[in-house]
């Protein structure tokens, strides 16, 4: 059932008559987002009555969906992890947007856990498994060949992603030349989905800015400002993925892992160390490892519950949260 949210997070209301998936509301976003944003407001000042909105219920946005693209628009975050696994940085990831189709036919429920075989979670031979903390968005009809500019128009929601990789697997899969497949198993978005309109000032050409906490086992793990040190606005990745194809209502472009660098212009430091921290794991142990010469923190494993959620300058959470337990499968 698709829902309209208040927009203290409190109320909800269903939009059966309207329209009763999220994706179909995108394929006649037109005719049906007027009567979305009329029923929020109704919501909002109260001539609906709504009913309490439990977040924890939410399935994501978008359960599935006919395409999952991901990029690294903080390259900062390519920079660190290709150095972790001794990969070389090419020059050309400054300039042109790196981007690579996800899982789409299935993504887990924002309360959804994370269950992987045993074999995936042993500490000592496992598959490093990781999460990542992104901003992604739902776009419309996309044509082949749109502009930067233009493809802005085309995002109609913003959302959270946890993009979960499977780092031991990765230069493995992509040293074959065809990308990553084992090594990205289904992703999970934020209970809810805003419009560019309802972020206000937070939403600017195409970067959303806001305090995205990241946290793992109830231990603050990153503090990290979404709208900094994005290379790429989100039109320029959805411009490069329509480069040769369109994309149909209900794409999601992913923008990576958020990464900031530190206050000085290097690396950011983990928040034990006085720096904003990370929104993957992977980072974590790429500066543990410049600072001593090895990794000290470990992957995930069965029993870790990672927590990911953006406040805005309020300090108000925007989508609600993704939280996920680790589980044997």
């Amino acid at each position: 059932m698709l829902a309209v949210v208040s927009a203290d997070m409190k109320r909800f209301t269903s939009t059966g008559g309207v329209a009763g998936t999220l994706q179909a509301a995108l394929d006649d976003w037109e005719d049906v987002e007027p009567r979305l944003r009329e029923l929020s407001v109704r919501l909002d000042i109260g001539q609906i009555d709504g009913r309490p909105f439990d977040e924890t219920q939410c399935l994501s946005p978008l359960p599935r969906a006919f395409q999952f693209a991901d990029a690294s628009a903080y390259v900062t975050h390519m920079e660190l992890v290709r150095r972790g696994r001794g990969a070389d940085m090419p020059a050309s990831y400054w300039t042109d947007p790196l981007i690579y189709q996800g899982c789409s036919d299935a993504f887990l429920a924002p309360r959804q856990a994370i269950a992987m075989p045993q074999e995936a979670l042993d500490l000592d031979s496992g598959f490093g498994l990781d999460f990542e903390a992104e901003i992604a968005v739902i776009t419309d009809d996309v044509p082949m060949g749109v502009a930067p500019d233009e493809a802005l128009d085309h995002i109609k929601l913003v959302m959270l992603a946890n993009d979960i990789t499977l780092r031991h697997l990765v230069p493995g899969e992509v040293a074959k030349g065809f990308g990553f497949f084992q090594s990205k198993p289904p992703s999970a978005f934020s209970p809810v989905a805003a419009t560019p309109e309802a972020l206000g000032e937070a939403w600017q050409d195409g970067r959303l800015s806001g305090r995205l906490l990241v946290s793992i086992n109830t231990r603050l793990f990153g503090d990290l400002d979404s709208g900094l040190d994005m290379n790429f606005h989100f039109g320029q990745l959805i411009a490069h993925a329509a480069r040769t194809r369109p994309l149909s209502a209900g794409s999601i472009i992913g923008s990576g892992t958020v990464s900031n660098r530190d206050k000085d212009g290097g690396s950011s430091r983990p928040i034990g160390w006085g720096g904003k921290g990370y929104a993957c794991i992977a980072e974590m142990r790429m500066m543990e490892t410049v600072s001593h010469g090895h990794p000290d923190t470990r992957f995930l494993t069965a029993g870790d519950v990672v927590r990911i959620e953006l406040k805005d300058a309020r300090g108000r959470s925007i989508f609600g949260a993704i939280e996920q337990e680790v589980r044997q499968a």
